[in-house]
């Protein structure tokens, strides 16, 4: 049976019938399969929307229980009370820190006592830690001062550990916050110009964007809240531009609070807004596609090309060994 396969694969007379068959057979599919499509568009697009509302109204529920859960939140007692009896508030605080717990989303007090707790703790942890492998675990074969010099590395690190998690937690979230801003701007420019006021569109579009970014939708929510109780709504623009961090959203609320102050026409300023932070995000996209290939040359020269000279001098390694 296997003899005869391989005959039949070898013949070129029937190797191009089966051919023909297999290109008759696909125009034959392409042309009819057409006619038996019926409404799978629509029932698509309805299984598509149920989709996006169900997404939609899971995002909204996540998004609750978040804003329940930081509404409630409150800091250890035992971490309040390390804070308190060491004066860490005097000792270990930074003008900058409160700023920067707020664009990483920890809003209130207890995000800030949990700060300075671990920026005590973190290098006191990492100093024990490193003074115990080094002296005991590993017992390096090393001067004195090369291990005190480790183990005062590792403090270092210890001390600068919280602020690094809290830039990468800034990172993350402006991220998702310019990633949905420009359609944001879109869906506020579509709310402003069918007639809602400012609030009733921001918090149309908070609704809106939870499927795409929560931070974002946090902010909206958050803005429309100030935008009803501040006594200056010009405040509630510039809270919002502090809490991001983003040059994008700052020239929006700046676009913003212009409109508040001259009655300028505020849609046509979105417009441009929303244009220019889709602008934005399309540079940074192309940047990053362009900088690709510097980072390529080194994996490539490491792994790529030793590949590619085995294959191609392994032959003749072969069959110059086999003479000798």
């Amino acid at each position: 049976m296997l003899d005869f396969l391989i005959e039949k694969f070898h013949d070129a007379r029937f190797m191009a019938t089966l051919l023909a068959a297999i290109a008759a057979s696909a125009t034959v599919y392409t042309l009819v399969i057409p006619f038996f499509v019926g409404e799978t568009l629509a029932k698509r697009m309805k299984a598509v929307g149920s989709e996006r509302e169900r997404l939609r109204q899971r995002e909204r529920d996540r998004l609750a229980k978040a804003e329940k859960v930081s509404l409630r939140q409150a800091p250890k007692k035992f971490v309040a009370r390390v804070v308190e009896d060491f004066n860490l508030a005097k000792w270990l605080a930074q003008e900058s820190a409160r700023d920067k717990l707020v664009m990483a989303g920890y809003r209130g007090q207890a995000p800030y006592v949990t700060f300075l707790f671990f920026r005590m703790v973190m290098p006191i942890a990492f100093g024990a830690a490193s003074a115990l492998y080094v002296f005991v675990i590993a017992n390096f074969d090393q001067p004195l001062t090369i291990k005190i010099g480790m183990c005062v590395a590792a403090i270092f690190f210890g001390m600068q550990a919280p602020m690094l998690f809290l830039k990468n937690a800034i990172q993350k979230r402006q991220l998702s916050i310019k990633r949905a801003f420009p359609d944001a701007l879109d869906l506020l420019l579509i709310c402003i110009e069918s007639g809602m006021s400012i609030e009733t569109a921001f918090r149309r579009v908070s609704i809106e964007i939870g499927s795409q970014s929560i931070p974002l939708a946090e902010e909206f929510t958050l803005t429309t809240a100030e935008l009803s109780y501040l006594q200056d709504r010009k405040q509630a623009y510039e809270n919002l531009a502090l809490r991001t961090g983003l040059d994008g959203v700052k020239s929006v609320c700046l676009a913003l609070q212009q409109s508040e102050r001259y009655g300028t026409p505020l849609g046509q300023s979105l417009r441009v807004m929303a244009q220019e932070n889709r602008d934005m995000r399309m540079n940074e996209a192309e940047k990053k596609a362009a900088a690709l290939p510097p980072k390529l040359t080194v994996p490539m020269i490491v792994f790529f090309l030793p590949v590619l000279f085995v294959v191609i001098l392994g032959p003749t390694g072969i069959r110059i060994a086999a003479m000798q």
